[in-house]
């Protein structure tokens, strides 16, 4: 199996591969970002409160941070740091084993329960992406590589936490939107809603100005939940700059995926975002969790949310053609919201 990291761990790499040179993609790094600004904070903690007043503002504040921003910092979220921790220890003794050992997660097909690669479809990428990633379907069913010794026991404890921040979100958004706590729940099948666990690997590059850990794009789904090693490059789209992304110690980066814009008829909007690559030296890893319905699930804007003023702006989609559509196409920045906007 091919991979970024083998490429950097050989001998031979002296200069960029001429498929991997992302000229587009950087070319306005210096002049489009902005270091200044911060992205919002929401307090986990007073969400689920039984404080009234403290949770009636953190909803508001969420409610903001959504409409705002589509992205925020999740802190006091209960899952544990040993634990986090040990997802990020495993996760690169997974890279690190020999290709021999990766051959049962090399799946071809969207729906395969394990597949590891590089870049994002190269089948069709133009350029390849700095990136070696592991993508696990971890909900309604549980599936995880058996090695290393102790992974699959960890991402499903990882994963299953995971899933309860999610679900006490969701309730909160709802509540943003003044709809029923568990309107979300209810219209798109969460409880057995799916889950997708990415783990994404970018290894050093020896002249990272040069490539593209991933170009920018939108998320599938309802919320993507990310946490990341020490290493930085997750940069997000902000009144028209790039705004890199710092996280506080222990917290969790939250964005709004594609299915809560059709959802919420385009109230909260799907973020842009990218990971560029800025280490010489050392990998960053993150590992993301993408939630959203069953794959069934018809996504269109809740009738709640429409009026003769506020018209339906989507047309509805099963959730698992709009997967097909979006995973069988280059990833650019252009979202597939597009071809289902009326």
């Amino acid at each position: 199996m091919f991979s970024v990291k083998r490429l950097v761990e050989s001998n031979s790499l002296k200069s960029i591969p001429s498929n991997y040179i992302c000229h587009n993609e950087n070319e306005d790094y210096d002049s489009m970002v902005n270091e200044t600004e911060n992205i919002p904070t929401i307090d986990f903690s007073k969400l689920i409160s039984s404080n009234s007043n403290d949770r009636s503002m953190e909803i508001q504040k969420l409610g903001d941070a959504c409409r705002d921003w589509g992205f925020f910092m999740l802190i006091n979220h209960g899952v544990s740091e040993t634990l986090r921790a040990e997802v990020l220890r495993l996760s690169q003794c997974f890279f690190d084993l020999p290709s021999e050992e990766k051959k049962e997660c090399i799946g071809e097909k969207l729906f395969d329960p394990i597949r590891c690669g590089t870049s994002f479809n190269i089948k069709v990428d133009k350029t390849h992406y700095w990136r070696d990633f592991l993508k696990c379907h971890v909900h309604p069913h549980f599936h995880a590589p058996s090695n290393p010794l102790g992974f699959s026991e960890t991402l499903e404890e990882y994963v299953t936490k995971n899933r309860e921040v999610i679900g006490e979100l969701l309730k909160a958004i709802s509540l943003t939107l003044s709809l029923e706590e568990n309107s979300i729940h209810n219209m798109m099948n969460v409880e057995s809603g799916s889950q997708l666990l990415v783990i994404n690997y970018y290894p050093p590059c020896p002249k990272p100005e040069l490539v593209m850990g991933l170009p920018a794009h939108t998320d599938h789904g309802l919320l993507t939940l990310l946490m990341q090693n020490e290493l930085g490059g997750l940069q997000i789209e902000h009144d028209g700059k790039w705004i890199p992304v710092n996280p506080l110690p222990n917290s969790f980066l939250v964005n709004t995926g594609d299915h809560l814009e059709i959802l919420t008829n385009g109230k909260y909007k799907s973020v842009v975002h990218r990971a560029i690559v800025m280490n010489k030296k050392a990998a960053r890893i993150s590992v993301g969790t993408a939630n959203g319905p069953t794959l069934d699930t018809i996504v269109s804007p809740a009738p709640e949310l429409l009026s003769e003023d506020n018209p339906s702006a989507y047309r509805g989609i099963q959730y698992k053609d709009y997967l097909l559509l979006q995973q069988s196409r280059e990833l650019e920045r252009k979202s597939c919201l597009d071809y289902i906007r009326i």
